[in-house]
Protein backbone atom coordinates (compact mmCIF):
# COMPACT_ATOMS: atom_id res chain seq x y z
CA UNK A 1 0.00 0.00 0.00
CA UNK A 2 1.40 3.30 -1.10
CA UNK A 3 1.97 5.80 2.10
CA UNK A 4 1.75 9.64 2.28
CA UNK A 5 4.97 11.11 2.63
CA UNK A 6 6.71 12.22 5.16
CA UNK A 7 7.13 15.71 5.19
CA UNK A 8 3.32 16.11 3.79
CA UNK A 9 2.22 13.68 7.08
CA UNK A 10 4.46 16.21 9.10
CA UNK A 11 2.59 18.99 7.61
CA UNK A 12 -0.99 17.51 7.70
CA UNK A 13 -0.26 16.43 11.70
CA UNK A 14 0.51 20.43 12.38
CA UNK A 15 -2.76 21.52 10.69
CA UNK A 16 -1.96 22.04 7.36
CA UNK A 17 -5.21 22.06 5.21
CA UNK A 18 -3.83 21.07 2.12
CA UNK A 19 -1.45 18.31 3.56
CA UNK A 20 -4.33 17.36 5.24
CA UNK A 21 -6.27 17.54 2.14
CA UNK A 22 -3.50 15.18 0.46
CA UNK A 23 -3.70 11.92 3.77
CA UNK A 24 -7.61 11.92 2.68
CA UNK A 25 -6.57 11.28 -1.27
CA UNK A 26 -4.13 8.99 -0.51
CA UNK A 27 -6.58 6.67 1.72
CA UNK A 28 -10.02 7.59 0.63
CA UNK A 29 -10.15 5.05 -1.78
CA UNK A 30 -9.38 2.19 0.67
CA UNK A 31 -11.29 3.48 3.45
CA UNK A 32 -14.61 3.58 0.90
CA UNK A 33 -13.62 0.61 -0.45
CA UNK A 34 -13.29 -1.14 3.43
CA UNK A 35 -16.45 0.78 4.56
CA UNK A 36 -18.29 -0.88 1.28
CA UNK A 37 -17.10 -4.32 1.89
CA UNK A 38 -18.40 -4.15 6.20
CA UNK A 39 -21.44 -2.77 5.12
CA UNK A 40 -22.24 -4.61 1.99
CA UNK A 41 -25.78 -5.55 1.31
CA UNK A 42 -27.09 -2.55 3.62
CA UNK A 43 -27.53 1.37 2.95
CA UNK A 44 -24.91 2.92 0.58
CA UNK A 45 -25.72 6.18 1.35
CA UNK A 46 -24.35 5.47 4.63
CA UNK A 47 -20.99 4.55 3.54
CA UNK A 48 -20.37 8.21 2.56
CA UNK A 49 -21.60 9.65 5.99
CA UNK A 50 -19.30 6.81 7.72
CA UNK A 51 -16.31 7.92 5.27
CA UNK A 52 -16.32 11.23 6.65
CA UNK A 53 -16.73 10.45 10.24
CA UNK A 54 -13.61 8.19 9.90
CA UNK A 55 -11.55 10.86 8.20
CA UNK A 56 -13.39 13.23 10.89
CA UNK A 57 -11.59 11.44 13.79
CA UNK A 58 -8.52 10.93 11.54
CA UNK A 59 -7.70 14.37 11.34
CA UNK A 60 -8.28 15.10 14.76
CA UNK A 61 -6.66 12.19 15.96
CA UNK A 62 -3.63 13.10 13.49
CA UNK A 63 -1.59 14.92 15.57
CA UNK A 64 -1.14 12.07 18.03
CA UNK A 65 -0.43 9.33 15.39
CA UNK A 66 3.37 8.41 15.97
CA UNK A 67 5.20 7.74 12.43
CA UNK A 68 7.83 5.95 13.86
CA UNK A 69 5.45 3.42 15.77
CA UNK A 70 3.99 0.01 15.71
CA UNK A 71 1.25 0.79 13.03
CA UNK A 72 2.07 2.03 9.46
CA UNK A 73 -0.35 5.33 8.52
CA UNK A 74 -2.77 3.33 6.63
CA UNK A 75 -2.71 0.54 9.14
CA UNK A 76 -4.34 3.56 11.75
CA UNK A 77 -6.95 5.18 9.37
CA UNK A 78 -8.00 1.37 8.15
CA UNK A 79 -8.67 1.16 12.24
CA UNK A 80 -10.43 3.80 12.70
CA UNK A 81 -12.60 3.06 9.87
CA UNK A 82 -13.24 -0.11 10.60
CA UNK A 83 -14.09 0.75 14.07
CA UNK A 84 -16.85 3.40 12.76
CA UNK A 85 -18.24 0.75 10.29
CA UNK A 86 -18.37 -1.79 13.04
CA UNK A 87 -20.01 1.22 15.16
CA UNK A 88 -22.32 1.83 12.33
CA UNK A 89 -23.60 -1.75 12.38
CA UNK A 90 -24.64 -1.82 15.97
CA UNK A 91 -26.17 1.15 15.76
CA UNK A 92 -28.41 0.20 13.10
CA UNK A 93 -29.24 -3.11 14.69
CA UNK A 94 -30.44 -1.25 17.66
CA UNK A 95 -32.16 1.03 14.78
CA UNK A 96 -33.90 -1.74 13.16
CA UNK A 97 -34.75 -3.89 16.13
CA UNK A 98 -36.71 -0.65 17.81
CA UNK A 99 -38.70 -1.23 14.21
CA UNK A 100 -36.76 1.49 11.69
CA UNK A 101 -35.94 0.04 8.66
CA UNK A 102 -32.75 -1.47 7.56
CA UNK A 103 -30.56 -1.33 4.87
CA UNK A 104 -32.17 -1.60 1.27
CA UNK A 105 -30.21 -4.82 0.53
CA UNK A 106 -28.33 -2.86 -2.74
CA UNK A 107 -25.79 -4.64 -4.59
CA UNK A 108 -22.12 -4.79 -3.68
CA UNK A 109 -19.52 -2.04 -5.38
CA UNK A 110 -17.26 -4.47 -6.60
CA UNK A 111 -19.90 -6.11 -8.62
CA UNK A 112 -21.31 -3.58 -10.41
CA UNK A 113 -17.81 -2.83 -11.49
CA UNK A 114 -17.62 -6.11 -12.84
CA UNK A 115 -21.17 -6.37 -14.51
CA UNK A 116 -20.11 -3.21 -16.34
CA UNK A 117 -17.26 -5.06 -18.32
CA UNK A 118 -19.79 -8.08 -18.92
CA UNK A 119 -20.21 -8.30 -22.63
CA UNK A 120 -22.83 -11.43 -22.68
CA UNK A 121 -25.95 -10.79 -21.89
CA UNK A 122 -26.11 -14.32 -20.47
CA UNK A 123 -22.84 -13.77 -18.40
CA UNK A 124 -23.86 -10.59 -16.87
CA UNK A 125 -27.04 -12.62 -15.68
CA UNK A 126 -24.78 -15.54 -14.00
CA UNK A 127 -22.30 -12.67 -12.55
CA UNK A 128 -24.91 -10.03 -11.02
CA UNK A 129 -26.47 -13.43 -9.74
CA UNK A 130 -23.16 -14.63 -8.41
CA UNK A 131 -22.43 -11.16 -6.76
CA UNK A 132 -25.05 -10.99 -5.45
CA UNK A 133 -25.08 -14.28 -3.82
CA UNK A 134 -21.77 -13.35 -1.92
CA UNK A 135 -23.45 -10.31 -1.15
CA UNK A 136 -25.94 -12.35 0.98
CA UNK A 137 -23.16 -14.34 2.37
CA UNK A 138 -21.24 -11.33 3.71
CA UNK A 139 -24.33 -9.68 4.66
CA UNK A 140 -24.67 -13.25 6.93
CA UNK A 141 -21.48 -12.68 8.64
CA UNK A 142 -21.33 -11.27 12.18
CA UNK A 143 -19.93 -8.25 11.74
CA UNK A 144 -16.74 -8.44 13.48
CA UNK A 145 -16.07 -11.30 11.00
CA UNK A 146 -16.39 -9.78 7.92
CA UNK A 147 -14.56 -6.91 9.71
CA UNK A 148 -11.28 -9.10 10.12
CA UNK A 149 -12.24 -10.48 6.97
CA UNK A 150 -12.28 -7.53 4.82
CA UNK A 151 -9.16 -6.30 6.18
CA UNK A 152 -7.09 -9.52 5.53
CA UNK A 153 -8.67 -10.52 2.16
CA UNK A 154 -9.19 -7.24 0.60
CA UNK A 155 -6.97 -4.85 2.76
CA UNK A 156 -3.72 -7.62 3.26
CA UNK A 157 -3.41 -6.46 6.59
CA UNK A 158 -1.45 -9.42 8.48
CA UNK A 159 -2.75 -10.76 11.53
CA UNK A 160 -1.08 -8.43 14.16
CA UNK A 161 -2.22 -5.90 12.46
CA UNK A 162 -5.96 -6.37 11.84
CA UNK A 163 -5.65 -7.51 16.00
CA UNK A 164 -4.69 -3.50 16.69
CA UNK A 165 -7.85 -2.77 14.41
CA UNK A 166 -10.47 -4.68 16.29
CA UNK A 167 -8.97 -4.90 19.31
CA UNK A 168 -8.13 -8.76 20.23
CA UNK A 169 -5.61 -10.87 20.60
CA UNK A 170 -3.97 -12.12 17.14
CA UNK A 171 -5.54 -15.61 18.11
CA UNK A 172 -8.94 -13.61 17.81
CA UNK A 173 -7.98 -12.57 14.43
CA UNK A 174 -7.03 -16.30 12.92
CA UNK A 175 -10.20 -17.69 14.68
CA UNK A 176 -12.72 -14.67 13.21
CA UNK A 177 -11.40 -15.28 9.72
CA UNK A 178 -11.38 -19.12 9.94
CA UNK A 179 -14.87 -19.06 10.91
CA UNK A 180 -15.78 -16.35 8.18
CA UNK A 181 -14.64 -18.25 5.33
CA UNK A 182 -16.30 -21.12 6.73
CA UNK A 183 -19.58 -19.31 7.00
CA UNK A 184 -19.40 -18.17 3.72
CA UNK A 185 -17.89 -21.83 1.92
CA UNK A 186 -21.33 -23.10 3.65
CA UNK A 187 -23.24 -20.18 2.68
CA UNK A 188 -22.21 -20.80 -0.83
CA UNK A 189 -22.70 -24.40 -1.16
CA UNK A 190 -18.78 -24.84 -1.38
CA UNK A 191 -16.97 -27.66 0.15
CA UNK A 192 -13.53 -27.00 1.63
CA UNK A 193 -11.23 -27.48 4.79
Amino acid sequence: MDEIDEVTLARARRGDRPAQGAVVRCYERRVFALISRIWVGRDKSRVDDLAQETFMKVLRGLPGFQPGGLARLSTWVLTIATRVAIDGLRHERVRTKAGEESGSGTEAIAGAKALGGARDGLAAIEARDGFRQIERAMAGLDADFRAALVLRAFHDLDYAEIAVALGVEEGTVKSRIARARAALRAALGEEGP
